[in-house]
């Protein structure tokens, strides 16, 4: 026995995500922080003021968090009806809300009560936002309309009745005070300008409107509903881009500090990152619920996504601290190590080589005098099973070989059993494991098939496998019949192909002839 091999364990390649910039961006936050909130979270604003608070709109309560804070700093809660929306105003210090009730509420961070309210709309206020002169607060409702109000003097200035359904979201310019856009259930989106009256711009989304969005040179808009995201040229009207990559309606919009991503949330509970210059998804997060609101902090140090179970998850950007660098010891140097190492033996010199011994794993070991089921039991540890699933995987392919597999998964008690099956159902499923772990899965069937009955943890794991194999085998022989059906393709190209290639090379072989006659 002192020649034995061990076995060889065979690597699988693993088809892993791409390790871009955006990955290691984005990737780079701690464990998100769940806060629960009293209804589904409609809205989330940050402050653009230090220290960036942010407000969040759910059921009938405004909450303004500190960035940090894990407990509401500031409540607004005088309201008759639900809340929908609430933002903040270019400086911070004031807060625009919308509410059920039709009323829109203009709060002072520092108070309670509101300073002013402006009542116009008959149905639910869905948006709300400050124009870029800050003395004027533009409204969207339910009742088709949107209302541009003056702050100082509490009055309605503008009506807007070009929408035919619901108005469900809006946002006004950051360069020019007159305009702001608004879309709506009718499938449209407007741009309005306050010194006309009417809109200026009106383009066809396709699907009721959940979310708009201006770039901040106002060049260029995004709208997003169903399951699209299209930007448009704002000076031309013109489609640019249209994302299809949800597979249900998107409800959100976001921009990053820089601008130079776009962020959007949908009820498949996915966030979607874009890149503004190739509008291709750079980078993806998932989350427990449907999405309904996005916002991110000044420079995207928080990722804060409200979800409709109320839950609100707010993500910190991990902080960058450099280490004490402390006074190390010095050690010998590379140099030193490696001295000699490519010395060339000379004429008179000696050369001793220095035996190495192989050390064999314990899982070789029992291979080595022949204790099969130790040695299938040492690859089925937690430790092995998840951090190396291929050690297990050579393993049984080595007891296949040898023709052991049956007598080192037979005689098990129900804990033995349950972890084999728990490894087989977790693992069967990948292609690389999966012509090993078949052949397993089905003797391990026949050994305990008899036995079935006994426990119902074990029955139920039965069940679990049987339908995976019977899955697979089902995968196996479809791909056998498409093989089937392009090798019979493939033949009859071949066919067509032949007799024009012979028939060519004789028409060349009979002008030659008459050439030399």
């Amino acid at each position: 026995m002192a020649g034995y091999k061990p076995v060889a364990i065979q690597t699988y390649p693993v088809l892993g995500e791409k390790i871009t910039q955006d990955t290691l961006y984005w990737n780079n936050y701690k464990t998100p922080v769940q806060i629960k909130e009293f209804g589904a979270v409609s809205k989330v604003d940050f402050s653009p003021q230090s220290p960036y608070n942010y407000a969040v709109t759910a059921s009938s309560r405004i909450h303004i968090y500190g960035r940090y804070s894990q407990e509401p700093i500031k409540t607004f809660s005088r309201f008759k009806d639900t809340a929908y929306c609430a933002t903040f105003r270019q400086d911070g210090r004031l807060l625009v809300a919308g509410s059920e009730d039709g009323v829109v509420q203009l709060f002072d961070i520092t108070g309670r009560a509101p300073l002013r309210q402006f009542e116009g709309h008959t149905k639910a206020v869905h948006t709300v936002d400050f124009t870029a002169d800050k003395y004027h607060v533009v409204s969207g409702a339910d009742d088709y309309t949107v209302k541009l109000w003056d702050i100082p003097n509490s009055k309605e200035i503008l009506t807007f009745k070009e929408h035919a359904d619901y108005v469900r979201c809006g946002c006004a310019s950051k360069l020019n005070p007159d305009l702001f856009v608004t879309g709506s259930y009718d499938h449209t989106v407007k741009m309005f300008d306050a010194r006309t009256n009417k809109s200026v711009l009106s383009v066809e989304h396709g699907q009721p409107v959940e979310s708009v969005l201006l770039f901040p040179s106002g060049g260029l808009l995004v709208s997003s509903g169903g399951r699209y995201v299209k930007v448009w040229d704002m000076l031309k009207g013109q489609l640019l881009v249209s994302l299809k990559n949800h597979h249900k309606t998107v409800t959100c919009l976001c921009l990053s500090s820089s601008g130079q991503r776009l962020l959007s949330g949908s009820l498949d509970r996915k966030v979607k990152v874009y890149s503004t210059t190739s509008y291709k998804v750079v980078h993806s997060f998932d989350y427990a619920a449907s999405i309904l609101s996005i916002a991110l902090s000044h420079e995207d140090e928080t990722i804060v996504v409200g979800m409709t179970n109320g839950i609100l998850s707010v993500k910190h950007r991990k902080s960058e601290t450099k280490k004490d660098s402390l006074p190390k010891r010095r050690r010998p140097a590379y140099r030193t190590f490696i001295k000699g190492k490519n010395y060339m033996k000379q004429r008179d010199d000696i050369l001793i080589n220095r035996p190495t011994k192989k050390y064999l794993e314990l899982y070789d070991r029992d291979l080595k005098h022949f204790r099969v089921s130790k040695a299938l039991d040492r690859v089925l540890e937690p430790s092995c099973i998840i951090k190396t699933p291929e050690i297990t995987v050579s393993i049984i392919k080595e007891l296949n070989r040898r023709g052991v597999l049956a007598n080192a998964l037979a005689g098990r008690d129900e804990k033995e059993i349950s972890r084999v099956l728990n490894f087989l159902i977790r693992h069967l499923s990948q292609p690389r494991f999966a012509p090993v772990l078949i052949n397993a899965a089905e003797i391990i069937i026949d050994i305990y098939l008899p036995v079935i009955g006994q426990s119902p943890v074990v029955d139920k794991k039965f069940l679990v496998l049987q339908g995976l194999v019977e899955k697979e085998i089902d995968y196996q022989r479809e791909l056998l019949e498409t093989l089937g059906m392009m090798d019979m393709l493939f033949a009859t190209m071949t066919r067509k192909e032949g007799p024009s290639i012979l028939e060519h090379t004789s028409v060349e072989f009979l002008e030659n002839k008459k050439i030399e006659s």
